[in-house]
């Protein structure tokens, strides 16, 4: 993997991981690192999920890899805000 590979990985994480948050409802209370991680996941196991389904490679915007991808990160967002949120006292 080259440098513009990982900055790539990190902007797309970084992007996915904050529209997943903004989809969700409320406040999450996850530090902006996790955020990422949970954007990069939701990214890579998205495209895997849609090129498994065979829409992954579509003219123009690859709009329902792009839903699947947001779907997951919001689904990675919750679930970590919950067990963040009961784990602090």
């Amino acid at each position: 993997m080259t440098v513009a590979g990982i900055i790539s990985a990190l902007i797309v994480g970084l992007v996915i991981g904050a529209l997943g948050r903004l989809v969700l409802p409320g406040r999450q209370s996850l530090p902006i690192w996790l955020t990422i991680v949970v954007g990069i996941v939701a990214a890579l196991i998205g495209t895997a999920l849609a090129q498994a389904v065979g829409v992954a490679v579509t003219d123009g915007i690859d709009w329902i890899e792009l839903v699947f991808q947001v779907g997951l990160a919001a689904l990675g967002v919750a679930l970590l805000s919950g067990f963040r949120g009961r784990s602090t006292v």
